[in-house]
């Protein structure tokens, strides 16, 4: 059965035929990510405010593992964190095959900046049209 979300991936993706969003139209594949990339360059609108959606993998070993919370403090005015506000500034124009959509962000804070893989951000405002276009994107990602 296909839902609301998958009709809109596949119209970003090209995909008519139902067999083919149930099949492999909607794969993440190389060719996918580009359409999804222009889509996105298109559609976001500036500005826009995004969070992580949990921990990044650094911050794991400091969070649930058995790391020091000096040190986790010290490293987070260097990396981004799960717990700082970001804008998006741009996207990458490359695509990187492991981590998807790879974006900038200017961490609101102090205003460092860092490339970021989209699918681990959303949006501030989850009424905005952004959050909806990122969440889908986000889910089409990691789901296929």
């Amino acid at each position: 059965m296909i839902d609301e979300q998958d009709e809109r991936i596949a119209k970003i993706l090209f995909v008519d035929d139902s067999e083919d969003i149930d099949a492999e139209g909607l794969d993440v594949s190389e060719e996918n990510l580009e359409k999804y990339l222009q889509y996105l360059k298109d559609h976001i609108e500036f500005p826009c405010q995004v969070k992580s959606v949990g921990e990044f993998g650094w911050e794991e070993y400091y969070t649930f593992g058995p790391g020091n919370t000096k040190e986790y403090e010290k490293l987070k005015k260097i990396r981004p964190s799960y717990a700082d506000r970001f804008i998006l500034l741009n996207f990458e124009d490359e695509i990187d095959s492991d981590y998807g959509i790879m974006v900038k962000v200017q961490r609101v804070s102090d205003n460092k900046r860092f490339t970021l893989d989209l699918e681990k951000l959303e949006p501030t405002d989850k009424k905005s049209k952004n959050y909806q276009l990122i969440n889908d994107y986000s889910v089409w990602f990691v789901n296929n």
